[in-house]
């Protein structure tokens, strides 16, 4: 398949690159990678995300080439282009309002990604690979089949910055030996571990701290295994923080002695975001689906529109019974 996706590269000049809502690190980092990919190819290239970046991810868009999809400015765009390039997920669904105009485009569709339940048919390409840890190793994998001398700084940045985030800092399951050769060569060029790590975990506000006060206020146990917690729109004005400021919030709940299953809501204006991570055996991506999300086992999420809070959480609460049992 490699072959393949050079051969559409080589052949046509216009790309667009997106990647899912809320787009976390791995693939923001992977868009600038690929981006910076095609751009010394000398191609026609541009990231459209359905979502803002997140404060903590946009030093790795150092020329801010990353745009917001508006369908007045993009719909064209995406229409006329020769190929759209989804990374980080393998659902159109994901894409939000951008969903449609991808999919009714005549430009070739591929995927890179490293999720379970791939739709073969809804792509013309793929590289999906689901042991991987995360689409920045897929690319990383894909650049070194052609030639290691296409990754630089700023491509080695980006690549880096998607395996650490997505790892966990190099602490979940699917973290390999392999994973660490890879982030021990990209540090070869030149990249400080440390500013990375602190331009993502290190640059909070006391904002951000006043609603990571109301979340952790705010667990409840369900059951012996599971924990919850959830976050709504009273909070967010009250601390003055937006969505993108619980990011990492995850990591707290699941710090709980004994517990296999934690669940995160958050109410936002379009609807309610839900996160589910575990430590184990629970499948979360399978519960995810339940709610018309995805993700991999131990980490997966969903978004709905037509409930509220308290029905989601309910609601919720009640499915993940029977995948902890």
């Amino acid at each position: 398949m490699y072959e393949k996706i050079k051969e559409v590269i080589d052949t046509y000049d216009d790309f667009i690159i997106t990647s899912h809502i809320s787009p976390d690190c791995d693939a923001i980092g992977s868009e600038i990678a690929f981006f910076l990919y095609l751009k010394s190819k000398n191609k026609s290239a541009r990231i459209i995300n359905v979502s803002e970046t997140p404060e903590n991810f946009i030093f790795l868009d150092k020329n801010r080439v990353i745009e917001v999809y508006n369908h007045e400015i993009h719909d064209g765009v995406i229409k006329n282009s020769n190929a759209i390039f989804v990374l980080d997920t393998n659902d159109y669904q994901r894409l939000r309002e951008m969903s449609d105009a991808v999919k009714s485009s005549d430009a070739m569709k591929i995927c890179i990604d490293h999720h379970e339940g791939l739709n073969e048919k809804d792509f013309d390409y793929f590289i999906s690979d689901t042991s991987s840890p995360a689409t920045g190793e897929i690319l990383y994998d894909y650049f070194a089949s052609l030639d290691k001398k296409i990754i630089n700084k700023e491509i080695a940045e980006g690549l880096y910055t998607a395996i650490m985030t997505d790892t966990g800092s190099f602490k979940f399951a699917r973290t390999t030996p392999k994973t660490h050769r890879i982030a021990a060569e990209l540090l070869e060029y030149g990249l400080n571990p440390f500013e990375i790590y602190s331009e993502i975990y290190n640059n909070s506000t006391p904002n951000k701290l006043k609603l990571l006060s109301c979340f952790l206020e705010s667990i409840k146990y369900a059951g012996d295994k599971t924990a919850y917690s959830s976050l709504s729109k009273s909070d967010f004005e009250k601390s003055s923080t937006v969505e993108q400021d619980s990011d990492g919030f995850t990591s707290y709940i699941m710090t709980l002695k004994d517990i296999e299953l934690g669940i995160i809501f958050l109410e936002t204006p379009k609807g309610i975001k839900i996160s589910f991570r575990s430590k184990s055996y629970v499948p979360v991506n399978k519960l995810a689906k339940e709610f018309g999300g995805g993700g991999h086992i131990n980490a997966a999420g969903a978004f709905i529109t037509d409930c509220s809070l308290e029905e989601t959480i309910n609601s919720v609460l009640t499915k993940s019974k029977n995948f902890i049992n």
